[in-house]
């Protein structure tokens, strides 16, 4: 009896500071599930049938919160992501820890998504985002940068710092800071290392201790029903020495790149409305998509030189000029959305280099809620491409799918 005694003595002192630190403090546990079937018609090849989540929606992670007193908060995030069609699990995604106030906002640290993807614009106006449907990427109606500071699926920003400001009278802003010499922590590859320039492939931080940036704001507001909103932003790409020496066939690049953006937003009753325009210079992320953006990876394939679902269609031409502009409309009945929406991609030419390409896509499609929780999605898409150097093929795309977020 007096063990027993001794031992439940011992386990209640441990017990007591567990259960004070847990005060204060929640724990969040949260996910995605989704599955498509999907089928990708290039012209000139067979058709390419897939179920599973190419563009990587399914996740899974843990959102931690406490609070420190006077309105501060520490928080951390961890998330990863899977694939519902194969055995591919815990693949990383947003990584970070923050403090935050409700008067000043918050700062997060570690690995993170950028302003463009998630705050103004991008993926927060396609509601086809992380299906095949979406706009970025193989849609070709907006930027999908594989360094992270656009807004493709599975884009993330590495060893970067962001800040969210609180809105005021309707007005916000977003900010992220990259290191400069930070080409080992960039997985967007699209020079080839040498002994020279040793360290993994890399589109992203400059050299010098460069800072690669992106800023964004947008403006909110409701008058006699209607949900007006403006947004706009800046990102900048330092290039790294490697770029600047260029190897392995691609060319040595040599100005930073540019990416402005402007766009609007309208809403009354039932209807939505929105569009974007991005202009692009000099093109290093730019010129390339992340694996999800574009529904594959064209430099790989299983017994084959190539995957020949992938095709980053709102790519610019490596070191070259450009702009992408997408517009969409949105009529919601009951807890049906029916969606039309298209764009255009121009890339221009660069002498002696790559042609011009243009690629104009139109997609309709729904969304059906079966609760909170639970949707069923389905559309079409069609992607046409003028490109003198036939790389790049015309497609369409048939899809429906089912996600479940808990």
């Amino acid at each position: 009896m007096k063990k027993k005694l001794i031992s439940l003595a011992v386990a209640g002192a441990l017990a007591v500071p567990m259960a004070a630190s847990a005060q204060g403090t929640n724990v969040t546990l949260f996910g995605s599930v989704q599955a498509e079937y999907a089928t990708v018609n290039r012209d000139g090849q067979s058709s390419q049938a897939h179920i599973g989540d190419d563009t990587g929606r399914s996740r899974w992670g843990m959102h931690v919160t406490e609070n420190l007193g006077g309105g501060l908060k520490a928080k951390a995030h961890v998330e990863y992501g899977f694939s519902t069609g194969s055995g591919a699990l815990g693949i990383a995604r947003e990584r970070w820890v923050a403090l935050a106030n409700d008067n000043w906002g918050e700062l997060k640290f570690g690995r993170v998504q950028s302003p463009f993807k998630d705050f103004a614009g991008g993926m927060t106006i396609d509601p086809f985002a992380y299906t095949t449907l979406q706009a970025s990427g193989s849609g070709g109606t907006m930027s999908a940068g594989a360094n992270g500071l656009g807004s493709g699926a599975n884009g993330f920003v590495n060893s970067a710092a962001r800040y969210d400001s609180p809105k005021v009278e309707g007005f916000s802003f977003s900010g992220l800071l990259m290191p400069g010499d930070s080409n080992r922590l960039d997985p967007a590859n699209v020079i080839a290392s040498s002994g020279s320039y040793a360290g993994s492939q890399s589109n992203s931080g400059g050299e010098d201790g460069e800072w690669d940036f992106q800023v964004a704001g947008k403006y909110e507001a409701q008058m006699a029903g209607h949900n007006l909103g403006v947004f706009g932003g800046y990102s900048r790409d330092n290039i790294s020495t490697r770029q600047r020496t260029g190897n392995a066939g691609y060319p040595a690049l040599v100005n930073n790149e540019h990416v402005w953006r402007g766009g609007a937003m309208w809403s009354f009753q039932n209807f939505k409305l929105n569009g974007q325009y991005e202009h692009i210079n000099n093109a290093v992320g730019a010129a390339s998509c992340t694996n999800a953006g574009q529904l594959g990876n064209p430099t790989t394939g299983l017994g084959q030189p190539s995957d020949t679902r992938g095709q980053c269609n709102s790519a610019m031409n490596l070191g070259g000029d450009g702009n992408i502009w997408f517009a969409g409309g949105q009529y919601d009945f009951g807890n049906t959305s029916l969606i039309a929406q298209g764009g255009m991609t121009n890339a221009h030419g660069l002498a002696g280099g790559p042609a011009k390409r243009e690629v104009s896509s139109f997609t309709v499609g729904a969304i059906h809620n079966l609760s909170k929780r639970s949707s069923l999605f389905g559309g079409y898409q069609r992607a046409m491409v003028d490109d003198r150097n036939a790389v790049f093929k015309d497609s369409n795309t048939y899809t429906v799918g089912m996600r479940h977020n808990f």
